[in-house]
Order: C-alpha cells, then sequence, then structure tokens
C-alpha cells in the first residue's frame, strides 16, 4: 500500500549554539517524576499568519534563538548517565537542532485539510537513541507555507520538560526576538521535587501508579487526532446549562466531562463494567510551597476518576461535570507528594529509578491547561491572558492557532483542553483516538450542537 506523498519537504539542517557560553560545565540530575515520563515526547505547533523571520535570513533566527537557549542549559546539552545508572543532562553548551522546511499548500488550506498525521510532519518526531550523548533532545522546525505563513513546531523528551516547560521556552524566544525581558525565567532544581517524607494516606494511588506502570499494551492500534474549537459564547451557555449541578465548574472539567462521556459511549460496554479518566493537572500552584510557573521539568500530577459503565451512557452531562469539579478540586499538596513517594520508593539498587513505563495510558486520559491563563492587567481591568498565545514575535501577530501532543500514547485515548486564541471561555481541545473511534466522534450529535471548528483532522 503506498503512503500519501508529505507535503512538507525539509531543505536545511543546522545547528543553534547559545550567545553566552556557559563556562564551566554542570551535570543536572533529571527527578524521578522526568524519569517515569522517559517513554514520551512533547511536540508543539504555533502558527502564524506572517513569517515573524521576514525573509527567513538565518542571522536574526540564529541571534534571538541563540540569545533565548543561553538561559536554559538543559535545552542545550546532552543526556548522560550518572554512575548510578540514572539519567542526568549534561550542560556543555552543544546546542539546538533546527530544521527548515517548506510546505506545498497556504496556511488556511493546511489547516482546513491536513489531518492530525500530516501535521506530525511539521515537527520532529525521532526516538531517543541508546547512546544519546551527541543527541539534540530539543528540535525546532520552521515550515514555510506558500503566500507568507509560517508553523514553527518544537520537540523535545518528555523526560526533560513538560508543556508548561516547553511553553515557556517557547514564549522566551519570542520575547528575546522582541528585545524584551523574560516574563517567566527558568528554574533548575530537581531536587524540589524529592519526595517528602509524610504519612502516605494516599495509598490507592499508589496501587492506580502501579497498575499503570505493570500495564502490558497489546498490539499497537492506528491513533488519529482531530481539533474542535469552541467559542467563548458557547461554552458559556453550556456552563450555564450544568450550573444546577456544578455551578463553580471551568471550562476544563466541562470538556472533560463532554468528551469523556460521549468516547465512553463510542466504546460501548466492558466486561468489567467501568469506565476510568486519567486526569493530568500542572502541580507548581498546587503545592503549598509553589513552584515558580518557570520551573523547568516535568511537574505533572496524574490521577484517577472512575464510573460504571451501567450509569454513564444514563447519565446528565452535568452530573459527569460534577464528578470531575469534585476530582480536580479534592487534589491537594498531600496527594502530589504521595506519588513523589512511590517513586521514590521503587527505586532499586544504589538509587536507580525504575524504568519508565506508559503515563499517558491505559485509560483515557485528559489533560488540563487551565494554568495557562494569567491575570494581565489591560486599560485598567483584569483579563486572563494565555501563556501560549502570548508568544509573539511581533507584538500584532499573535499565533492563529497552536498544535499540542504527547508522543507515544497507547491505550484508550488523549484528550488536551487548552486555551483558543480568542479570549474568555473559548477553549480547543485536540482528541487522539483510535481511528475508527474518532471518525465517529466528529459525527457526535452532542458535540456537534456546541457547533466547533473543525480543524486538522475534524470532518464538517
Amino acid at each position: 500500500m503506498s503512503s500519501k506523498k508529505s507535503r512538507v519537504s525539509v531543505h536545511s539542517k543546522l545547528t543553534v549554539v547559545p550567545s553566552k557560553p556557559s563556562g564551566s560545565v554542570k551535570t543536572n540530575p533529571l527527578s524521578s517524576l522526568d524519569h517515569a515520563m522517559g517513554l514520551h515526547s512533547l511536540h508543539m505547533v504555533f502558527y502564524y499568519k506572517k513569517n515573524p523571520f521576514g525573509s527567513f535570513e538565518l542571522d536574526p533566527l540564529r541571534e534571538s534563538l541563540s540569545g533565548a537557549i543561553s538561559l536554559y542549559p538543559n535545552v542545550t546539552g546532552r543526556l548522560t548517565r550518572l554512575e548510578n545508572g540514572n539519567w542526568a543532562v549534561k550542560c556543555h553548551d552543544a546546542g539546538v537542532r533546527v530544521i527548515r522546511a517548506e510546505v506545498s499548500a497556504t496556511l488556511d488550506e493546511w489547516l482546513r485539510s491536513a489531518d492530525g498525521s500530516e501535521e506530525r510532519d511539521l515537527t520532529v518526531w525521532e526516538d531517543m537513541p541508546q547512546e544519546p550523548k551527541t543527541w539534540s533532545p530539543f528540535r525546532v522546525q520552521i515550515n514555510d507555507f506558500e503566500g507568507g505563513g509560517v508553523a514553527i513546531g518544537l520537540s523535545c523528551s518528555h523526560m526533560l520538560a513538560d508543556l508548561t516547560s516547553a511553553t515557556l521556552l517557547f514564549k522566551s524566544w519570542t520575547e528575546v526576538s522582541r528585545r524584551k525581558p523574560i516574563e517567566h525565567p527558568p528554574f533548575f532544581n530537581s531536587l524540589a521535587l524529592h519526595g517528602q517524607l509524610v504519612p502516605n494516606k494516599h495509598t490507592q494511588l499508589g496501587k492506580y501508579y502501579a497498575t499503570k506502570s505493570e500495564e502490558q499494551f497489546q498490539a499497537s492500534v492506528k491513533m488519529a487526532t482531530a481539533t474542535f474549537k469552541f467559542s467563548n459564547s458557547v461554552i458559556k451557555q453550556c456552563l450555564y446549562e450544568v450550573n444546577q449541578n456544578c455551578p463553580n465548574a471551568t471550562p476544563f472539567e466541562l470538556l472533560a466531562g463532554l468528551f469523556w462521556s460521549r468516547i465512553t459511549r463510542l466504546k460501548g460496554p466492558k466486561s468489567y463494567n467501568t469506565h476510568s479518566l486519567s486526569i493530568c493537572i500542572d502541580s507548581r500552584r498546587l503545592l503549598q510551597d509553589p513552584l515558580p510557573i518557570g520551573y523547568f521539568g516535568n511537574a505533572l500530577h496524574f490521577s484517577q476518576l472512575s464510573l460504571k459503565g451501567e450509569d454513564i451512557g444514563h447519565c446528565e452531562l452535568g452530573y459527569v461535570v460534577e464528578l470531575v469539579h469534585n476530582r480536580v478540586l479534592g487534589i491537594k499538596d498531600e496527594e502530589f507528594w504521595s506519588v513523589m513517594n512511590w517513586f521514590e520508593s521503587q527505586k532499586g539498587e544504589g538509587g536507580k529509578f525504575a524504568p519508565p513505563f506508559k503515563m499517558y495510558g491505559p485509560e483515557l486520559t485528559c489533560i488540563s491547561l487551565e494554568h495557562m491563563l494569567v491575570p494581565s492587567k489591560v486599560a485598567g481591568s483584569i483579563n486572563m491572558t494565555s501563556l501560549i498565545y502570548a508568544a509573539t514575535f511581533d507584538k500584532e501577530e499573535k499565533p492563529v492557532h497552536v498544535s499540542c501532543h504527547v508522543g507515544n500514547v497507547e491505550g484508550e485515548g488523549l484528550i488536551v483542553v487548552m486555551p483558543s486564541m480568542e479570549e474568555g471561555l473559548a477553549r480547543t481541545v485536540l482528541v487522539t483516538l483510535p481511528e475508527k473511534e474518532l471518525a465517529e466522534l466528529c459525527e457526535d450529535q452532542a458535540i456537534l450542537r456546541l457547533e466547533p471548528t473543525m480543524l486538522l483532522g475534524g470532518k464538517r
């Protein structure tokens, strides 16, 4: 069977090194949570209507990126093993690999016609080699569309960063390009998430992680991705409709409940009659001693919510949203530390961390990026600004769309709920499911009644 020819053509590669060498070589160890993410990768694509680099001359590109990565030694370093077998970053200014490519379509045509599989061509998808001493764990791919649009893809090993870290790295690049101060400078300290010696009151959570680590995935099913964009007015109306059940619901809780219930119906009855949702939230502000939002690494927390299969098919949306809301509200500081303690307890001889496992799975996983909305003062009033869409090379030119993908997702699928270009309650939802299920979801009437704009794999 012949594969479809890619519309993305790579034409050059180069390495960008920091403009200010760090001087001494440091070795920064990775945390237990970083190690746990070792089977996954991250891929972000920022779409712009205009080319922020003008004629794409190398000098301005290199200058701004080189200046930004000078602040990020973990980004320009290379992975190495410590004596106990754990991973660390050798910070020796080796640089970041940059790929240049052309797309044989306009930006509008691409967003309308490309699917999630084709969007992969805009970023680098490359497994970490067994000996990564010369391998760049961070890659940038700049894709020039016909007519002047551009998509900039950022890829990295999930061991080194989560979506918050990757977003702020990219945003720092845009701030250096505009000659502005870095709003959220990086904070490097893997010991900040070292396990706390506190009584473990969450033994069930330990069993949840243990089950994930022991899960044996079946032969890979072909997965597909589609993007749904919901307007501010629609989300506002839906929150009003579930107000009686959950008056304080957030857009994330609404959309997590909606997609969980609709996907569950698509999957049909199961022999064990229970459907589970893994909820993934950022923990930087969750902790009693909060981490700076610029903490660079992984600060994610996964927890499970389960509902009987015989019930979810008959539940009102408000009830499911309330379940999600209560689970998110119930996540406290001590729950996060109990997970860190569990990872510490899995260490082997010499303090070596246990092998990584599929953190995104086997159950359906839903990622919240609500924390990427931060208060900002505009004309005397306080608005919520998305850090993702604040990544502007030109003050007037915001991204028209941003995609976030996690590599090596298997099991029942992944939902990412993130801010949209439209301000307010508007949200973008990226859904990755087995191909047949995704096609059915794109025709689901409960979702279509919300009149989403469907991009990159969504049918019309």
